[in-house]
């Protein structure tokens, strides 16, 4: 039936649970520049000279998201104290390829990517003899269907593991019942369509879904539901000169795979040097002499 003429249209429920204190996962292979990027924004001059930071433990990080507008009105106001948005950010170990199924620990890797709201997919497009590349050759375009295609693979497996438990009582309900059966037959049918979406190589944040499947979705704690934004770790050179031989290749493979995601270049060299500097006179200098500013700010307002 056609809504009335007039009537608001039904506000459209988002996949996962958006607020003010999200979670970050930083996902990527093995020595692509997580950990990098990670003890870098963990002790930038974004997080630590206008807003309070907390590291939490080794792997997981709290900064506070930059926002002129309270800057403003702090100055105007001049409150007690400060309450920005948070975004903790999580270095989850590099995934390998096989890691839906246990290769490398991935089970553990995975579930951790579970507990967040979304991904930084990190993509190495840097060169470096000295830190291996863990498929061989460098590859950007192989790596982004490494990493997409364990996540669809856990995805696959959870969404499995709920069927199975569930089949069974679904079959004796037959074709009656209660409400709360129906219910239960409804979300049950949501968690079948979804697999069978996943299953073909497609991402659960890509199909198209009603208000009431993604509140079943949502229960779910999918990977391929988390948005996603890829960070392209590139060289200080490169960073520098804004050039990049790889660039070009993982746009391509963005646009043609996930078109509207965003792509954010950045050096986890050029992060890490600006980070250690003692104080804000260097940085700034530095950051001159560099003709360059950190994507940090950039990257948590994203």
């Amino acid at each position: 039936m056609a809504p009335k003429k007039g009537a608001p249209a039904e506000e459209k429920v988002q996949l996962g649970r958006p607020g003010n204190n999200l979670k970050i996962g930083v996902v990527g292979l093995p020595n692509v520049g997580k950990s990098t990027f990670f003890n870098a924004i963990t002790n930038s001059a974004v997080a630590a000279e206008n807003y309070p930071f907390c590291t939490i433990d080794p792997e997981e990080s709290r900064v506070a998201v930059p926002d002129e507008r309270l800057d403003w009105l702090n100055e105007k106001v001049k409150p007690a104290g400060k309450t920005p948005a948070f975004l903790t950010v999580i270095d989850i170990a590099g995934l390998v390829k096989g890691a839906a199924e246990g290769a490398g620990l991935g089970n553990a890797f995975l579930s951790h990517i579970s507990a967040v709201d979304g991904i930084f997919h990190m993509i190495r497009a840097f060169t470096d003899p000295d830190v291996v590349h863990v498929e061989g050759e460098m590859d950007p375009a192989r790596d982004l269907e490494i990493i997409h295609n364990e996540l669809r693979l856990k995805d696959v497996a959870m969404l499995n593991k709920y069927i199975d438990l569930n089949q069974r009582v679904i079959d004796r309900m037959g074709g009656g019942g209660s409400v709360e059966d129906k219910k239960k037959k409804d979300e049950f049918a949501v968690v079948v369509r979804v697999r069978d979406w996943v299953a073909k190589g497609n991402d659960v944040r890509k199909g198209e879904w009603s208000n009431k499947d993604i509140e079943v979705i949502n229960s779910q704690s999918l990977l391929t539901a988390k948005p996603v934004t890829y960070l392209v770790n590139v060289s200080e050179k490169d960073y520098a000169r804004k050039k990049n031989k790889y660039l070009l290749l993982i746009k391509k493979w963005i646009d043609e795979n996930n078109p509207g995601d965003k792509l954010i270049p950045f050096s986890g060299v050029f992060e890490s040097n600006l980070a250690a500097l003692p104080d804000a006179a260097q940085r700034k200098a530095y950051t001159e002499e560099m003709k360059v500013e950190s994507a940090f700010p950039k990257i948590i307002t994203t």
